[in-house]
């Protein structure tokens, strides 16, 4: 049995974001729209291929101001539409093992008042040790800053 914890383990971002759920679901879920909020300015997703089912593939490119590549491959583990997409980078496509496991991203939107979402996003690493090279990374302001380009693209969709 392990001893992880959430606070040892896992990154959390929960906020509210000013528009409504089924608008928020489609930019996590349409490639085009993925592209366009992803991953915080200057850094930018040059391509995105989204298999949104249990077992379906993913794969975003971003890329850096200076021409920095950082490709994420994953698989997604669970999907309820419109709620819930569940994916980690331990797999690649057909369940093949990545190498190096990361983490697990689960995000879940709900409904708040007056057309807004309750979006909560968890990033649960594997080791306590990576946990803290994320937070290091920049997670808390890095995802801040994607979840307010999100909201900002939701509420023009």
């Amino acid at each position: 049995m392990s001893s992880a914890t959430p606070t040892t383990h896992e990154l959390t971002l929960s906020r509210i974001i000013d528009a409504p759920r089924d608008k928020v679901w489609r930019c996590w879920t349409e490639p085009e729209l993925l592209m366009r909020w992803y991953c915080p300015r200057p850094w930018r997703v040059t391509h995105a291929e989204l298999d949104v089912r249990p077992g379906g593939r993913s794969y975003v490119l971003m890329e850096g101001p200076n021409g920095e590549q950082a490709p994420n491959p994953g698989v997604y583990l669970e999907v309820i539409p419109g709620r819930k997409l569940v994916m980690t980078d331990a797999f690649d496509e057909a369940w093949q093992p990545s190498g190096k496991a990361f983490m697990v991203a689960e995000i879940t939107l709900e409904d708040a008042a007056e057309g807004r979402t309750q979006y909560r996003a968890v990033a649960r690493h594997w080791s306590a040790e990576d946990r803290q090279m994320h937070e290091q990374m920049g997670f808390h302001d890095g995802w801040a800053a994607a979840a307010q380009q999100l909201e900002d693209l939701a509420r023009t969709i």
